[in-house]
């Protein structure tokens, strides 16, 4: 005999929740892979140039901004992997409605953190290129060149994982809102 309990998730999902499922796996996938990205070309990014006879490296490890960024993309990928194989197992039942929620939560809690990434190496990457002459600080991305461009398209992925972040909140709280929590 069959309980309440089987009838609720054996279920088909209805249409809408299908719509809401098949928009959210390859925006996941997407976020997962420019945020993968971001982080491989930020931690494999160095350089080494000769200034005024000195030799100089340039890693990502020596500005805790930079850290940050890669280890926010990094945390944001593996986060969007994991939200991805819950959003497959639960495609094909009939989910609670708290489900929504939380999914809306993680997104927007990612979403705060890939903001925050990519504020803070937007503001080292400006420094770098344009240096700040009230601080004193000179611009040092014509001595490194290459890793200020890798920064740059590093950050620049990282953005597209924000943007993607963003559309799964919004298509989140979009669904969420529709159910008492």
């Amino acid at each position: 005999m069959a309980t309440v309990f089987d009838k609720t998730y054996h279920i088909p999902p209805p249409k809408s929740q299908k719509l809401f499922i098949l928009t959210q796996i390859p925006l996941r996938i997407l976020a997962a892979a420019v945020t993968l990205a971001a982080t491989s070309i930020t931690l494999t990014n160095k350089q080494t140039a000769v200034i005024y006879g000195i030799q100089i490296d340039a890693r990502y490890s020596y500005s805790p901004a930079l850290k940050f960024f890669a280890y926010a993309n990094l945390i944001a990928c593996a986060f969007a992997v994991l939200s991805l194989f819950l959003a497959l197992i639960l495609r094909n039942k009939a989910v609670d409605s708290t489900y929504y929620f939380y999914m809306f939560l993680h997104d927007l809690v990612m979403t705060i953190l890939l903001m925050a990434g990519c504020a803070a190496a937007t503001a080292v990457g400006y420094v770098g290129k344009y240096g700040d002459r009230h601080a004193g600080w000179m611009a040092v991305c014509g001595y490194f060149e290459e890793f200020c461009n890798r920064g740059t398209a590093a950050s620049s992925l990282s953005y597209f994982g924000f943007l993607f972040y963003f559309i799964l909140t919004v298509v989140s709280a979009n669904r969420s809102r529709h159910f008492q929590v």
